[in-house]
């Protein structure tokens, strides 16, 4: 028998051979290509997007200088995280739910009136239990975007057939687990089978006999001063105490990463939260406790006056006890205090790595040992923003934590307040116009899209008439919206100016925090108590959507 050939095959079989070697090839390198990516890819923040795709969201940046018209202004609460952080266990509380209220009936069921409480209701016994689940079950009928917390029992009210009834709540489109208070008075009657029935609830905190008395505390004692005015109750939930780093030991053995001023400072909040939050993520990954300067600068775009404004404390608007609670820091001050006094009492001095320029990445401090690494942003700018450590190559690595920074609690129990006594039942519209109105090059068609005119036309079209309406705007008249007081009960912020005046407890408090002195309720604490009222709106009407064809950022960006 003769030997096969191999150039007698048919080309068939050589074609066939070659085609699956070929997709073979391909397979393989395929799945190591995706390999690759599975192992290497990071997400650079919360939202699991890029960093300039946020950087575009938040700031809107153009070659490293921010530009945006600061009308909305978010911050970690608002934002729905892939990853949300943990609720600490003091505060896991499940929420009054029609299923709770039905257990609780169930243990009353054998409960019996006596003759004269089935016959005469007309003196109501408030700390009957069914009292209790009769307001549960109206709030839960009326209240359909409230989360309930924590009944207190009901009190008597100012006549025999009412109760004053105090609760803890909050709104389901907030996204923290802050929790707020409210007590109200509700008139009852019998219902049937000798039960009780709500005849009357009246309003945001009317159930004043249900307020719990909220303690005096002294600021010498909280706040280590010696403001000049008398002590002043506050809200029990707020802790903004600076931490102390106790004993030089403690300092000693502790890693710090200290950012020096830089060129965001006196900018927009929008940037300052940029670049604060890209300092905080890189002492997270580094390891370290980032030294938190309490002093900041707000931008002449939040004051009437055009001027920028030096010695705002971060307490104002942010919330610095829940800052303590995610995140390692140290306020600047004492962190200062404590490396001088270890210097000037021991021979050897803490080590301190001193970094000039951000093109130092993370990624290269990483293993540093010294006791304090020192940013130092001397540079011109825009080289001297803290947010530059962030780009490049440390955007794989460096996640900024969003959800460590929150709004101030005092500026969200103005939130509540405004909102409550709308009774959670409004809508809203968000009118920009301040300079945008006025360059008609980049929005020919926004000052006239929003003005009284066009504004009562278009918002009939989307909103029931005389609902309440709430509108978050930058137009400083406060009359330019009176036509629109003819078809909807139209409120503004400025309604409400008593909250912050100075009888009220944000001004006591925030004196408080600036040594005695009043505090202005700024153009950024305006902007930032407008964003969430009008996030808690049923209907919620837009300018760059709903009210004008211009695109938010001028035109053909849209």
């Amino acid at each position: 028998m003769k030997d096969a050939n191999p150039a007698t095959e048919p080309i068939g079989q050589n074609l066939i051979k070659l085609i699956s070697n070929l997709c073979f090839s391909v397979f393989v390198f395929t799945v190591l290509i995706f390999t690759v990516i599975a192992i290497t890819y990071q997400p650079p923040d919360p939202w699991l997007e890029s960093a300039p795709a946020l950087t575009k969201l938040f700031t809107q940046s153009e070659n490293a200088t921010f530009k945006n018209d600061n009308s909305i202004l978010k911050t970690g609460e608002d934002l729905q995280s892939v990853f949300p952080p943990a609720v600490p266990p003091a505060l896991a509380v499940e929420p009054v739910t029609e299923q709770v209220i039905e257990k609780s009936e169930e243990k009353i069921t054998n409960m019996t009136l006596d003759s004269s409480g089935c016959e005469d209701l007309q003196v109501v016994n408030c700390s009957d239990p069914r009292v209790l689940i009769t307001v549960e079950k109206f709030n839960l009928k009326w209240f359909k975007s409230i989360a309930f917390f924590e009944y207190q029992t009901p009190v008597n009210g100012s006549k025999p057939d009412e109760c004053d009834v105090a609760w803890r709540f909050r709104n389901k489109k907030e996204k923290s687990w802050r929790k707020y208070r409210d007590f109200r008075r509700f008139r009852f009657g019998r219902g049937e089978n000798c039960s009780y029935k709500i005849v009357h609830a009246n309003g945001w905190h009317s159930g004043i006999n249900a307020r719990r008395p909220r303690s005096r505390y002294n600021a010498t004692r909280s706040y280590g001063k010696n403001p000049k005015i008398a002590p002043s109750f506050r809200d029990d939930e707020i802790n903004d105490t600076i931490p102390s780093l106790g004993s030089e030991m403690n300092f000693r053995k502790g890693r710090y990463l200290y950012y020096s001023r830089g060129g965001d400072y006196c900018k927009g909040m929008n940037q300052y939260m940029w670049s604060f939050l890209c300092g905080l993520g890189e002492a997270m990954y580094l390891n370290r406790t980032f030294v938190l300067d309490l002093s900041l600068c707000l931008s002449s775009s939040y004051n009437p006056s055009g001027k920028d404004e030096e010695g705002k404390d971060f307490r104002y608007y942010f919330d610095f006890e829940h800052l303590k609670e995610t995140s390692s820091i140290v306020e600047e001050s004492e962190f200062v205090r404590d490396w001088k006094r270890w210097n000037r009492s021991h021979k050897k001095k803490v080590p301190v790595r001193k970094v000039v320029t951000h093109k130092t990445t993370p990624m290269q401090l990483k293993k540093d040992k010294s006791t304090v690494i020192w940013r130092q942003f001397d540079a011109p700018e825009p080289d001297n923003y803290w947010y530059r450590v962030c780009e490049g190559e440390a955007s794989k690595y460096i996640q900024r934590p969003w959800h460590s920074l929150w709004k101030s609690k005092r500026l969200m129990n103005i939130v509540t307040e405004i909102s409550g006594r709308m009774d959670w039942d409004f809508d809203a519209a968000h009118v920009v116009r301040g300079e945008k109105a006025q360059n008609k090059e980049l929005w020919p068609h926004l000052d006239a899209d929003t003005s009284p005119d066009a504004l009562a036309t278009k918002l009939q079209t989307m909103i029931q008439p005389w609902r309440n309406l709430y509108i978050a705007t930058n137009e400083p008249f406060y009359n330019y919206f009176d036509k629109l007081r003819s078809h909807f009960k139209v409120h503004l912020l400025d309604d409400y100016n008593e909250l912050w005046g100075n009888s009220s407890e944000w001004y006591n408090e925030t004196s408080l925090l600036n040594d005695g002195q009043p505090v202005a309720f700024d153009g950024y604490m305006r902007v930032a108590v407008d964003t969430e009222v009008l996030y808690r709106a049923k209907t919620r009407v837009e300018t760059f959507y709903n009210l004008t064809s211009d695109c938010k950022d001028g035109i053909n960006t849209c």
